[in-house]
């Protein structure tokens, strides 16, 4: 089956492609939006989605059933300066509940349809620390590609895992021989429900950098500056409650407590003084 539908054939000047559904704190799919709406990106195709959504429910309007409504998997093309790469965009509304994989060899397809030759995606790293400004950690298909990204002040962390597609689109573009790249921005784990523009911010200014892409990220950068005021006032609530909650007041000590510590008192005293 054909799952891919063209709304035009824009012409492509050496194309690279980002990848985005979304993940924790929905860094992914912020990136996304935010080149959308900066860069004057235009739809010009979308996949079908039967095949990898399952709908569980249907909308009812002034009591008259509505067809059921699948999740948007749509391409979009970011036309770039003479002598840059052409971005296109693809953005997944939901993850996909089911052929994960076949999904991702649709998207890789439609990548080779349009002459690609780099695929990008982005995700949030976790990390157990809170976080002020997020450092940028990055995952590539082969070590040629992690010495490129070295020059980019980036974070090289080793082994770590990467769930849903912001991941399994590059294990699947490895095995097809076409390079790939994520770039994730750092999360506070206990923050990761939570939106987290200083993440989004710092992925977007990694790949600006990487395309060398001339982008406004004021907007983003005032977001990810008020983020971090947000959460830094809330890991001090959470400190706060942590203490009160582990710490027992003294004076709400049971008294054969006391008792016993005036025990223990004494008899060292005595060893003191024998």
């Amino acid at each position: 089956m054909d799952y891919l539908n063209m709304h035009s054939s824009p012409r492509l000047k050496k194309p690279v492609m980002l990848a985005t559904w979304p993940g924790v704190s929905n860094v992914a799919l912020d990136v996304a939006a935010y080149l959308r709406d900066k860069m004057d990106a235009r739809e010009f195709a979308d996949i079908e989605p039967t095949d990898f959504f399952t709908p569980v429910g249907i909308l009812v309007q002034n009591n008259v059933v509505q067809v059921p409504i699948f999740p948007e998997n749509k391409f979009y093309l970011i036309k770039t300066p003479k002598g840059k790469s052409d971005i296109i965009l693809f953005s997944g509304e939901a993850q996909p509940d089911q052929n994960h994989y076949d999904l991702a060899h649709v998207i890789l397809d439609a990548a080779q349809k349009f002459k690609v030759k780099r695929i990008y995606t982005c995700a949030a790293a976790l990390v157990q620390h809170n976080v002020q400004k997020s450092r940028v950690l990055v995952a590539a298909t082969d070590d040629k590609l992690i010495t490129e990204l070295k020059k980019y002040n980036v974070t090289l962390a080793g082994n770590f895992q990467i769930r849903g597609l912001n991941g399994l689109l590059l294990g699947t573009a490895k095995e097809r021989g076409v390079e790939g790249i994520c770039i994730l921005g750092e999360t506070p784990q206990w923050a990761a429900e939570m939106p987290n523009p200083m993440a989004s911010y710092a992925v977007l200014d990694a790949l600006s950098r990487i395309l060398d892409l001339k982008i406004d990220l004021t907007d983003i950068a005032k977001e990810a500056e008020h983020t971090a005021e947000v959460m830094k006032a809330l890991s001090q609530e959470m400190m706060v409650k942590y203490i009160d909650h582990f710490t027992q007041p003294i004076w709400e000590r049971n008294p054969s407590e006391e008792e016993d510590d005036d025990d223990d008192y004494d008899e060292e005293d005595q060893m003191g003084k024998n």
